[in-house]
């Protein structure tokens, strides 16, 4: 493109001093243009559009530029000073060898740790009922608390071994009885206050009693989906015989040991327990008895332990036989006015069998039957 004055003052009307003013802008602009391209890099193409917000470099000032600080010197020594006396050197003191540079041997012995303070559970204070069992009355430590599932267990158990006598001696429970502390009381008691004097009566002293089953989690009866059993609460106990010191072993469900017995210790369980189950109860305790002590709502209390008759030695299968020496039978009959609907065959008369027989009729034994009562046919 030729641009020139003569061009510019023939395209633009204008005066010359207009159109020179013009040129010299066409030339500065022409002159300046390429430097300031080549120093700023090129800029986004609409950012002039909105003009330039990049950071511009901040100028210097000469008041805040650093300037080399000159240090003034020490003034010298005056002549009258006292002279400086030389360093006494320290005699260098044999240090101990530390434990990490020591060979193995000669390390010293670590002392040892000094343990921390230990915290020790607090055992719960025992209760009234723990207090009151001693070893004087039963042989029953102490055993942790039991929390099973579906509220099997309980608290405050014992382990119940043995019950002890007022004259020392000890009645053994075999197995040991898992309980809770008054469940095991209970029994206690009832073994030195009832069943040792009633065996007495037996000819020999209670040693051992028989433990059928104690604490086992589980439904009544073993039954599935039934509800929990005393027996999972550990506040049952199942018996199911004696043991006395000669060897004898005395059941509780047996009809061989006397009746008046069985009817003692009956009555012993249910003023004692609020739930006996035996024979004829609910046919799961035909060969022991169940005790326990579930509390029930007006201190209602089950007892269902029937105490059957000794069988007989002999059963009366068929009847005795007729004796030899016994009268014959006498068969009455049946007049017609008394039973005018009987039939001809139940009016039979004797002398009308005799007569089928092929016999004669005896007049006799014709009256004598018409003139007594009628009588009931024995069988």
């Amino acid at each position: 493109m030729k641009f020139s004055a003569e061009n510019a003052a023939r395209k633009w009307p204008c005066g010359r001093t207009e159109a020179a003013m013009v040129t010299v802008a066409v030339v500065l602009l022409t002159a300046c243009g390429p430097a300031s391209a080549a120093r700023r890099p090129d800029p986004f193409p609409w950012s002039g559009l909105f003009g330039d917000h990049r950071q511009r470099p901040r100028k210097s000032h000469p008041s805040t530029s650093i300037l080399p600080v000159s240090v003034p010197l020490p003034r010298p020594r005056p002549a009258e000073a006292p002279a400086i006396e030389a360093e006494k050197p320290v005699p260098d003191t044999p240090r101990a060898p530390s434990a990490s540079t020591a060979p193995p041997g000669d390390r010293p012995a670590e002392p040892a740790p000094v343990p921390g303070p230990v915290t020790v559970p607090i055992a719960p204070s025992p209760s009234a009922c723990r207090l009151a069992l001693t070893d004087a009355i039963a042989i029953a430590p102490s055993i942790p608390d039991i929390h099973g599932p579906g509220g099997c267990g309980g608290e405050d158990l014992v382990r119940l071994e043995a019950v002890v006598l007022p004259d020392k001696r000890q009645v053994a429970l075999k197995p040991a009885a898992i309980l809770r502390c008054a469940m095991a009381s209970q029994i206690a008691d009832w073994v030195r206050t009832d069943i040792a004097p009633l065996t007495t009566g037996l000819g020999s002293v209670i040693g051992v009693l028989d433990n059928f089953d104690s604490f086992e989690c589980r439904g009544r009866n073993r039954v599935v989906g039934a509800p929990l059993s005393e027996h999972g609460r550990a506040n049952a106990l199942d018996v199911r015989a004696f043991t006395l010191a000669n060897g004898q072993s005395v059941s509780l469900t047996d009809r061989t040991v006397p009746r008046e017995m069985r009817e003692n210790v009956l009555h012993s369980v249910c003023t004692r327990f609020t739930t006996v189950l035996g024979p004829g109860s609910d046919g799961y305790h035909e060969d022991h008895i169940h005790l326990d002590l579930m509390q029930r709502r007006n201190n209602y209390k089950i007892c269902q332990w029937y105490v059957w008759d000794a069988m007989p030695r002999i059963a009366p299968l068929l009847p005795a036989e007729r004796p030899d020496e016994a009268p014959p039978r006498e068969v009455a009959a049946k007049p017609d006015a008394a039973n005018p609907q009987a039939s001809p065959s139940d009016t039979a008369k004797p002398d009308d069998t005799a007569k089928s027989d092929g016999a004669a009729p005896d007049p006799g034994a014709t009256e004598s039957a018409t003139n007594k009562p009628a009588t009931k046919k024995r069988r």
